[in-house]
């Protein structure tokens, strides 16, 4: 049962729904990397503009997904009624914060419905515009100083344990193939030829404010939807690749970095890397699309109860090359025989 007190945050049980407040708020805040701002366009002018994508660079498109069904119809409430109308519901696997970057935890199975209306309760919640990586009053502020660069405030992030209860990467057009009407996919992945069409999966992601995904670089391209709440994101162009600190940790598809962008003030080593990178910044609202190009390196934070969706897509060309390496490796690693028991996708009890 879901369960609420005065003065804790949301729970299913034992488990924390929303972000747990460190008991002694950061003291030490550093200024890691300096950013600019995304390159942001609309809907509307990207039709109107002719640019050919996906491009090279990460690009906002404001109001990009706003014509879909989908940010229309589905809410907290409404997904929720749906997977309850499957009277044999079947719990979903969920994750915790920072599970990247931090020790794989046993992940809980758990009906989504129940967990779905307690979100849809707190989004009812005003957001505080002082909270986030970027306030809202700042962020005016830079975008009337073209070229500006700028600092992030990454003591928000410190703010919170890393426990919070995460639906992440979730199937749902697997186990709901009639919502697949609702996303108007080829918008923003229209097939010019056979051998520039995308291959394409989706995945949904749904959680409280203050969830956080570690920093990371995904093989595939991505084009992020947010159908509901507000997003931060931090993205580094592959060129910064020398300053992400790579993991050995593996996870499928993506490369992780050592780098914990909540913790920043606690990795001495990971930090003097990281503050040489120059990053780019993005605050995704409800309605946009942001595209990440392939092998970009990213963090993201909600400001707000989210419903988001990643749409990962290649040709069949990058498919036949980089995915039959990627497949492979997975191969290895179910087999014991690659980076087992260091990735994400397993916990590994040691013996005593």
């Amino acid at each position: 049962m879901l369960m609420q007190t005065k003065d804790a945050p949301l729970m299913v049980g034992d488990l924390p729904i929303e972000a747990e407040p460190v008991t002694t708020p950061p003291t030490t805040v550093t200024p890691g990397p300096e950013f600019e701002l995304i390159e942001e366009t609309t809907w509307e002018a990207l039709l109107a503009s002719g640019r050919q994508w996906p491009f090279d660079h990460p690009v906002l498109v404001k109001g990009g997904v706003k014509h879909w069904p989908s940010f229309r119809q589905w809410s907290f409430e409404s997904l929720a009624d749906i997977c309850e109308s499957d009277a044999s519901e079947a719990p979903v696997k969920f994750t915790d914060g920072l599970v990247e970057q931090g020790v794989t935890r046993g992940r809980p199975f758990l009906p989504v419905a129940p967990y779905l209306r307690e979100l849809g309760k707190a989004a009812l919640r005003t957001p505080d515009p002082e909270a986030g990586l970027l306030t809202m009053a700042r962020l005016a502020q830079i975008r009337r100083e073209p070229g500006a660069r700028f600092h992030l405030n990454w003591a928000h992030m410190q703010s919170f344990k890393p426990t919070t209860l995460y639906l992440a990467q979730w199937d749902i057009l697997e186990k709901f193939p009639a919502l697949r009407k609702d996303l108007l996919i080829k918008s923003l992945w229209p097939d010019k030829s056979f051998l520039d069409r995308k291959l394409t999966w989706e995945y949904i992601f749904m959680g409280p404010a203050n969830t956080v995904t570690g920093l990371h670089n995904d093989f595939p391209h991505n084009w992020f939807c947010q159908f509901k709440g507000t997003k931060e994101f931090i993205l580094f162009p592959p060129d910064q690749s020398p300053h992400m600190r790579p993991a050995a940790k593996y996870d499928w598809g993506a490369t992780l970095s050592d780098i914990n962008v909540s913790r920043l003030p606690e990795q001495a080593s990971e930090l003097a890397s990281f503050e040489k990178a120059q990053g780019i910044y993005a605050r995704v609202e409800a309605g946009d699309a942001l595209f990440i190009p392939k092998r970009t390196w990213h963090s993201v934070v909600s400001r707000e109860p989210s419903i988001s969706l990643g749409m990962f897509g290649l040709t069949p060309y990058e498919v036949a090359t980089g995915g039959a390496w990627a497949t492979l490796r997975d191969w290895a690693h179910h087999l014991h025989l690659f980076a087992w028991g260091n990735c994400t996708c397993h916990q590994v009890l040691k013996k005593i």
